[in-house]
């Protein structure tokens, strides 16, 4: 067998693994307890987008100041943007809190 010929079958390979392969990125959308409805919607809009691309999303939901006392409010909207999105998503960390941040990761079905 052909030294050269071998190597070329070789990198075809590669390539076609390369071009079948789908590369999963993490989009990250923010939250305040205070965000309104209109927000709400507009950004579940684009999570909605983002799982449809078969994108992971990371929902942050920030605390600043004194807002770090009503963390229940926190946890109530991180579980209905998990309730919003069910069909479409399924949750892979559920709500846990680093520091002044409640984390909820999002993977698509």
């Amino acid at each position: 067998m052909e030294y050269g010929k071998y190597k070329y079958e070789q990198s075809k390979k590669e390539a076609l693994a390369r071009k079948k392969q789908t590369v999963i990125v993490i989009k990250e959308i923010k939250f305040r307890p205070k965000t309104d409805e209109h927000d709400y919607l507009f950004k579940l809009k684009h999570i909605t987008r983002f799982l449809t691309e078969k994108n992971k999303v990371k929902v942050v939901m920030r605390f600043r100041g004194r807002e770090i006392i009503h963390m229940d409010k926190g946890l109530e909207m991180l579980n209905r943007v998990r309730d919003d999105v069910a069909e479409i998503a399924s949750v892979e960390t559920g709500p846990r809190t680093e520091g002044r941040a409640m984390i909820m990761m999002l993977a698509p079905k």
